[in-house]
Formats: C-alpha cells, sequence, structure tokens
C-alpha cells in the first residue's frame, strides 16, 4: 500500500498501525471462531454450524478492509463536507431504534435482523468524533472556555442521551471519554474539564441508580462473592478464566469457560477467553498491539498538516483505545461490566465496521501529511530559484518591537504538539520583548545622562 496519492513515502507510523490493525484483525478471527464453535456444537449436536459467527466475521472483515482502503486513500475531504450528514443521519437512527428496534437481553440497541442488524450507537460515536474535530478546527478558540464548547457539548450530550436510553451505558462511555482526549489534544484547560467530568459522574451516578440491572453490575462489581450466582457470576467467571489460564494458557481451543460459563464469550468476554486459552502472553500480546496502535495513531496526528486532521486522527485514536481499555478493565474486575466488546477482536458487524472506518481515517490523515512532506521540498527549491537577493535593510531602531504572530491560531494543540510550539512561541515573543525594551531603556539613560553631561559643561 503506497503512502499518498500525491507521492511520498508512507511513513514509519503508517506501517506500524495498519500492521498492528491487521494483526488485531486476524487474532480475532482466531478467537471469535474459539469462544463461538464450541457452544454452537453444543446447542446443535453437530459440527455444520460451528463456524457461524467465524464466517460473519471474515465477510464484514472483508468489507470493513474495503471500507478502511477508500477512507484512507478518498476520505478526508468527503468525510469532513458529509460530516452534518452523518450526524444527522446518526439521530435518525437513535431515535428509529428506540421505536422499531430489535430488544436483546433487555436491550433496543439494533435495527433489523439477520445478516442486515446495524448498532446505531456505533455510527452514532464515530459521528460525534467527526463532528467535533470539524467544529473545533473551524473555531480554534472555542475549545478555551464552556461557553465555547457549549454548542458541541450540548450535541455530544444529545447523542449520549439517546444512547442512555437504548440502554447502553458502555458506549456512551466510550464517546465520553473519547471526546474528553479530543478536547484535551485541542487545548481545554483542565479546570473545564474535571467541571465536564464532575457533572457526568453525577449523572452517570443517578442513572445507575435508578436502573435496578446497572445497580446489580455495579454491586457485583464492588463485591462479586455477595451474589455468586446473580449479579457477581460474570465477573466470578471472568476472573476464573483469567486465573486458570496461568503464564501460558490452557491451549488453543481448550477452554472450559466459553461453554456456557462466561455469557457473551465470543464477544463481551473474549478477553477472558484470551486469557483462559493464551494465558498472560496473550493477554500481553493483545494490549501490546493496542500500545503499538496509540503509539502510531497519535504520533500521526502530532505530524499532521492542519489542525483537522491532528484532532481528527487524536479522536478516532482515542476512541479505539477508549473502547479496549473499557473491556479490559471490565474483564480483569479493574471495572463494572458494561458490555464493550475488544475492538477488532470481539465478534461484532457494526463495531468492526466503524472502527475500520476509523482506521482508514487515520491512515488517510498519515497519507496526506506523507503527501505534503513530498511535495514541500519540491516547492523550496522552485521558490529558492525565483527568489532575488534582498537589499539590506536598515537595522530596527532601539524600543521598537518585533511584529506579533498571526492571530486565530488560539488552538494550539498543546498535547499533541507536544507544547514545543506554545513554548517557542511565548518564549521568543517575551525574549524580543524583553531584549528591546533593554536597549529601549538603555538608550533612554544614555540620552539623559548625555544630556546632564552637555548641559552641566
Amino acid at each position: 500500500m503506497k503512502g499518498g496519492r500525491g507521492g511520498g513515502a508512507p511513513s514509519a507510523e503508517y506501517n506500524i498501525l495498519l500492521t498492528a490493525t491487521l494483526c488485531l484483525l486476524a487474532f480475532g478471527a482466531v478467537m471469535v471462531f474459539s469462544a463461538s464453535s464450541t457452544t454452537r456444537i453444543l446447542e446443535d449436536g453437530s459440527l455444520s454450524n460451528s463456524a457461524y459467527f467465524l464466517k460473519r466475521t471474515l465477510l464484514f472483515g472483508a468489507a470493513g478492509l474495503i471500507v478502511m482502503q477508500l477512507t484512507s486513500r478518498y476520505g478526508l475531504r468527503p468525510i469532513r463536507a458529509l460530516t452534518p450528514t452523518i450526524l444527522a443521519l446518526s439521530f435518525f437512527l437513535l431515535m428509529a431504534v428506540l421505536v422499531v428496534g430489535t430488544s436483546v437481553n433487555g436491550a433496543s440497541r439494533w435495527i433489523g435482523s439477520g445478516f442486515l442488524q446495524i448498532q446505531p450507537s456505533e455510527l452514532a460515536k464515530l459521528a460525534v468524533v467527526l463532528y467535533g474535530a470539524h467544529m473545533l478546527a473551524a473555531k480554534p478558540k472555542a475549545a478555551l472556555t464552556v461557553g465555547g464548547m457549549m454548542p458541541y457539548l450540548l450535541v455530544v450530550g444529545a447523542v449520549c442521551g439517546l444512547v442512555m436510553l437504548e440502554p447502553d451505558l458502555g458506549t456512551m462511555l466510550v464517546t465520553a471519554f473519547a471526546v474528553g482526549a479530543m478536547l484535551i489534544a485541542a487545548g481545554a484547560r483542565l479546570r473545564d474539564l474535571l467541571l465536564i467530568a464532575a457533572v457526568l459522574g453525577f449523572l452517570v451516578l443517578i442513572a445507575i441508580l435508578f436502573e435496578p440491572y446497572r445497580r446489580d453490575r455495579l454491586i457485583g462489581f464492588l463485591n462479586p462473592g455477595q451474589d455468586v450466582a446473580g449479579s457477581g457470576f460474570q465477573a466470578m467467571q471472568a476472573k476464573i478464566a483469567l486465573g486458570s489460564g496461568g503464564v501460558f494458557g490452557q491451549g488453543l481451543g481448550d477452554g472450559v469457560q466459553k461453554a456456557f460459563y462466561l455469557p457473551e464469550a465470543h464477544t463481551d468476554m473474549i478477553s477472558a477467553v484470551i486469557g483462559e486459552e493464551l494465558g498472560l502472553v496473550g493477554i500481553g500480546g493483545v494490549v501490546g498491539l493496542f500500545g503499538l496502535f496509540g503509539y502510531a495513531g497519535l504520533r500521526i496526528a502530532q505530524s499532521a498538516r492542519d489542525t483537522y486532521g491532528k484532532l481528527l486522527a487524536a479522536g478516532l485514536t482515542s476512541l479505539i483505545l477508549v473502547q479496549a481499555l473499557i473491556n479490559l478493565y471490565a474483564v480483569m474486575g479493574l471495572a463494572p461490566l458494561t458490555g464493550v466488546p475488544l475492538p477488532f477482536v470481539s465478534y461484532g458487524n457494526s463495531s468492526l465496521l466503524v472502527s475500520l472506518a476509523a482506521v482508514g481515517l487515520i491512515l488517510g490523515v498519515a497519507r496526506d501529511s506523507a503527501a505534503g512532506a513530498a511535495r514541500k521540498p519540491a516547492s523550496q527549491g522552485a521558490a529558492t530559484a525565483k527568489r532575488k537577493p534582498r537589499k539590506k535593510t536598515a537595522s530596527r531602531p532601539a524600543g521598537t518591537k518585533r511584529s506579533a504572530a498571526p492571530a486565530g491560531h488560539a488552538g494550539k494543540l498543546r498535547v499533541v504538539e507536544g507544547g514545543r510550539r506554545r513554548a517557542g512561541g511565548r518564549s521568543g515573543a517575551s525574549g524580543a520583548k524583553s531584549g528591546d525594551s533593554s536597549r529601549g531603556n538603555r538608550g533612554a539613560r544614555r540620552a539623559r545622562h548625555g544630556g546632564r553631561r552637555r548641559a552641566s559643561r
């Protein structure tokens, strides 16, 4: 795969991100088959339907790779132009699923049936990140105050509220944390973010206390041994699976907990199956791949050519990493169970398609950066050839100030850019100012002393 349409070799981060994604996809297909084949055999009593979830994973994985390739090559500008339409479609589907959605385990999260079943909340979390990158890039100063962020926060709140009505607390938390990460990248102040987090935490606590099944999950997280056969069942079975796997695991396909002990073993609890069959080594490998994914995605955000590319890559990378962390934390007993799948690994058609589309957009940012870097030396050479020698200008009079930096760059992305630009700009400006003022002061003192000496003479 080439790095960019306009030329330029793919960067190391581009290759790392693509390799980590493909490895997670291949590993996920193997683990979905291992986690689902046993239960299919026990349910049907035959081997004929044991690869049902594997076939669907391979099919949607292939479709997702096509989407990833298209978005990486041609998707940045069209997606940005279509962002309002995607957001409006997400709102429509989130409202439609509450009316005509398919109910599974008491939650109405899917529209359609069989092969054409989709989950609107997956598209909605992607749309929220796209809209945030678009808005914050167009209005860089918006992230500096709560008032400036309020239009975006209202959109995020509306999306999260509709997702909560399904109900789907896990996807709501993933969306909220990803938005927070993007606001940090955009330069939001810590005080404002803490205020927003406090309000969100209060609302989540109310949502947990007023919904019995969420309250049971919280109790199962805090004290899983209190109700082993009820609220703590899933958490206890996950711990048993991880503990029995040890360092190297029981062997691929030899796990026992997936046989009706772990509910939804091929989706939400696939990390427990990995821990039982491949042990600490398998879990460590998954964590390492996501670590490489995060490193490459954030490096791509750092080297993007414009603010939109920086925010888009940072937001989408955070979206996938936050989802992976919530899944792994829940399975290991470090967070309440929320029903969030492990990106690229768990079975889930909508999640897989959306995740691969997000990867395609991040790769598109890397392609754009590579193409820009390839064009830059040529344009610089042409400019140098046409440039005429400048005449020497008179030195700047003492006491005058340098010209100020251009306005309109309030959102300096201090986290993504490592703070270099902001620090350099401030130090340079302050240095120039102090130097000029000291020269001006010295000149004024000399003039006064000289005047006094001449007057005394």
